[in-house]
């Protein structure tokens, strides 16, 4: 796991989320105003950028690999520190290539195409998993260091043909696909200039994700492995509607800032649309961690040894991740919508806010709060969550806030928010009697016959209200008569 999180770093940094906040927004506002020989160049150099930036940090990251491993992990020693330093040293490649995917990635979305870059890691995934068959040849006696070698490897592969099938696609949108290292350009110093920010910005992000191991390592024994089973699961509403809206918004967001037309407008109601988007599906997801929280682990962690005790415990960590949730989601979308105005540095100013609130949130709530309240330390690791979802409300509040006083009134309203709470709260009490009456099942049993009557129930409640979203989503599944 060290091995693979040092290229990983690589990988956050300079990747999607840092990328897509600069490049996307230059990029696609030349397309919108119909410069199209700009945007090819501009695209070109910044690949050419890029990869130069790239090559080096990985062939310094190849070479520096003994010093990382002390680093990240200075309790390994003997072959499993030789092991590891290997494997920084195949995957440190790999993730050089995931950095230019991301400007793949860009190109498409930035043309509205979104499918390849997002299907893409899926080969990726299936490189791996055949590089383990193929190498494991079905022997049980094959030892974890030839399984972590061809883990490696295949993430190499995975890596080259993540980029290999998005190729295609970029070479039909762009007129021509010649890297020239150039920052001549306006569009490429802007480029740079936004990017460095973000850069910062996903630094930060890794700090506070860094802060939270650290914290939970001062907890009882199970605290750090039951906080990595949780946010496995709280990352799913995040990426499935808070990353894919946000990376959906960019590129159009991005062309109405670059037409000068009416920008605050256009920029509100695309914004606003996108908030309801994003609350219709998080919400419910919100009050399902909260009062369900023990079906959805149950359904997927207990087997073996991951028993009922330990499913509780990642129900308890897994409700105070409930806490932040919305305002995390949100402010992806809050985020992107500064990107689109060429403007990286507001949000990087608001992340180290949340970062400073995770961490001065994070220690008392972890480990003081249990104690008062009477607790087993170990709910340290619940008290965690709840701190960084406090901390994403601050941020996403600042957010706002500067964001409404630069385009005007922005934000979903309260009357539709509480149709979304009442609806997820009905569908959690329906969900709970037919717990009850259904006694003790096999945990795949039980989420099968909780969360499908709640999603029913969540989106009919919601569609009697009125809300738009839920009608869409019913008129999009009846046939046509």
């Amino acid at each position: 796991m060290a091995a693979f999180r040092i290229p990983n770093l690589l990988q956050n940094l300079f990747g999607e989320g840092a990328l897509s906040a600069s490049f996307i927004p230059v990029y696609a506002g030349q397309l919108g105003r119909q410069d199209i020989r700009e945007a090819d160049r501009t695209a070109n150099a910044v690949l050419a950028l890029l990869g130069l930036v790239v090559a080096v940090v990985v062939l310094a990251g190849v070479l520096a690999a003994p010093l990382l491993v002390s680093a990240i992990a200075p309790g390994f020693t003997g072959d499993k520190r030789t092991l590891t330093i290997q494997l920084v040293r195949i995957l440190f490649p790999g993730a050089g290539l995931l950095v230019v995917s991301a400007w793949c990635l860009g190109v498409l979305n930035s043309h509205r195409k979104f499918f390849m870059s997002y299907a893409a890691p899926v080969v990726w995934n299936v490189a791996v998993i055949l590089a383990l068959v193929v190498w494991g040849g079905g022997s049980r006696s094959l030892t974890a260091g030839p399984l972590a070698t061809a883990a490696a490897w295949g993430s190499v592969v995975g890596s080259a043909l993540q980029v290999a099938v998005q190729l295609p696609q970029v070479f039909r949108l762009l007129r021509r696909l010649r890297p020239v290292f150039s920052t001549a350009s306006a569009s490429v110093q802007t480029v740079i200039r936004n990017f460095v920010p973000a850069f910062f910005s996903r630094g930060v992000v890794q700090i506070s994700i860094f802060v939270d191991e650290l914290i939970a390592t001062l907890l009882p024994a199970g605290a750090v492995a039951a906080m990595a089973y949780s946010q496995t699961l709280a990352i799913l509403p995040v990426s499935l509607f808070g990353l894919s809206v946000s990376a959906a918004e960019l590129p159009q967001m991005s062309r109405d800032a670059a037409r000068g037309e009416e920008v605050d407008s256009q920029l509100r109601q695309r914004l606003d649309r996108g908030l309801r988007q994003i609350a219709f599906f998080v919400v419910p997801s919100a009050v399902a961690f909260a009062t369900l929280g023990h079906v959805v682990a149950g359904a997927i962690y207990q087997t073996g040894e991951f028993t009922r005790t330990d499913t509780l415990y990642v129900w308890g960590i897994l409700a105070g991740s409930a806490v932040g949730l919305l305002a995390s989601t949100l402010g992806r979308l809050y985020a992107s919508t500064y990107y689109a105005l060429k403007d990286t540095r507001t949000p990087l100013r608001y992340a180290m806010v949340r970062l400073a609130g995770t961490v001065g949130l994070g220690f008392p709530f972890a480990l003081l709060l249990p104690g008062l309240l009477g607790l087993d330390p170990k709910w340290g690791a619940a008290g965690l969550t709840v701190s960084a979802g406090i901390a994403g409300w601050i941020e996403f509040v600042l957010l706002r806030r500067t964001m409404n006083r630069r385009i005007g009134r922005t934000g979903i309203s309260a009357e539709f928010q509480a149709r979304l709470w009442a609806g997820a709260v009905l569908a959690a009490m329906a969900a709970w009697a037919i717990l009850a009456l259904a006694g003790a099942r096999h945990p795949i049993l039980l989420a099968l016959v909780a969360l499908i009557p709640y999603g029913l129930v969540y989106f009919g409640v919601t569609s009697m209200l009125g809300v738009p979203e839920a009608k869409a989503l019913w008129s999009r599944e009846r046939p046509p008569r």
